[in-house]
């Protein structure tokens, strides 16, 4: 399909109807993006751009919209491994015009995100060092892009942080899905905060809340899955994952990119495997429309040899999903 204006990674994306608002991200490690860019699923075409605010964090978003107003809490501020910000926005999609938010207590990157029961939930992400996993979680009461309390309540903790999970309500449960502990974190005295590696443990773990109010723990992924937060879409009461990230490679230590698409069934919580894409690729920004899965961006593999992250893209493709 018509690749993006930019290549993006650790962007953002949400879909309203047949257009997909993609934000923000790394055009490379020492340049960040600051701006909207809209595909339009009907036509196959991009266009709309607009600025985001200056303040506004360029990576590692929380990101959720009820149809209208899209939520944008906290995230990376800078390239390279610069610090997080508690600044929140929202947009109005029907003007493309921002508005301030409730600040988050504390800053956090990449925070799971969603609308559940008139409240906006954010919780876990990583912590302002970028490795330490968060275990809070918050909620606010929301409503037409405006905030109803003055404050975020403190909710139960999640029973296991970190970023770069997706975060799906589905038949009125909410789920926080894969996920990892650590990151890399800015290299001390770095005057560019300078990206340096730390031990990064990704999970499969799904976790879902309910009535009870209690974390329940549901079956697990295929396979250890990150950098999943806008890579799920749901589709005939499935939630269908694509991409992302999985555990290194035992010898090499390198980094190993997922190619699979992964469907969880909720009504028979089974997990299984639909198809591959056409490369490896983490942080892919998905969306659906009239039976088609669509994914745009994010950093592919070096080969069909080498599941090892290399090229950052502004690619879309899709196909047709049929289960």
């Amino acid at each position: 399909m018509a690749s993006a204006p930019v290549p993006r990674l650790d962007g953002a994306a949400i879909q309203i109807k047949n257009l997909l608002y993609v934000f923000a991200g790394y055009g490379t490690i020492d340049y960040v993006h600051s701006h909207v860019d809209i595909y339009n699923f009907t036509d196959n075409t991009w266009g709309g751009r607009f600025d985001m605010p200056k303040e506004m964090a360029h990576s590692h978003l929380g990101m959720v919209t009820d149809g209208r107003y899209i939520y944008v809490v906290t995230g990376q501020y800078g390239p390279q491994c610069r610090g997080p910000t508690a600044r929140t926005f929202v947009l109005d999609t029907r003007t493309n015009t921002w508005e301030d938010f409730v600040p988050l207590p504390v800053p956090r990157y990449a925070p799971a995100t969603q609308l559940w029961r008139g409240r906006l939930h954010v919780m876990g992400g990583s912590k302002e060092n970028r490795h330490t996993p968060g275990l809070e979680h918050w909620s606010i009461a929301v409503k037409d892009g405006k905030a109803l309390e003055k404050e975020w309540k403190t909710e139960i903790p999640i029973p296991r942080g970190g970023p770069h999970r997706a975060c799906v309500v589905i038949d009125d449960r909410l789920l926080v899905i894969g996920g990892q502990e650590g990151d890399f974190m800015a290299k001390p005295g770095s005057p560019i905060f300078k990206c340096s590696r730390r031990n990064e443990v990704v999970y499969s773990d799904v976790y879902m809340l309910d009535d009870e109010m209690k974390w329940k723990t549901l079956p697990p992924m295929p396979k250890p899955d990150s950098h999943i937060e806008f890579a799920w879409v749901i589709v005939n009461g499935s939630i269908v994952i694509v991409g992302g990230t999985t555990d290194k490679h035992p010898n090499t230590k390198k980094m190993i990119l997922v190619g699979e698409i992964f469907r969880f069934h909720f009504a028979s919580l089974k997990w299984s495997v639909l198809g591959k894409l056409p490369y490896r690729v983490k942080t892919t920004l998905v969306g659906f429309w009239e039976g088609y899965l669509y994914f745009t961006s994010g950093q592919r593999d070096r080969g069909p040899e080498d599941p090892s992250p290399k090229k950052v893209l502004g690619d879309v493709w899709r196909t047709k999903l049929q289960f």
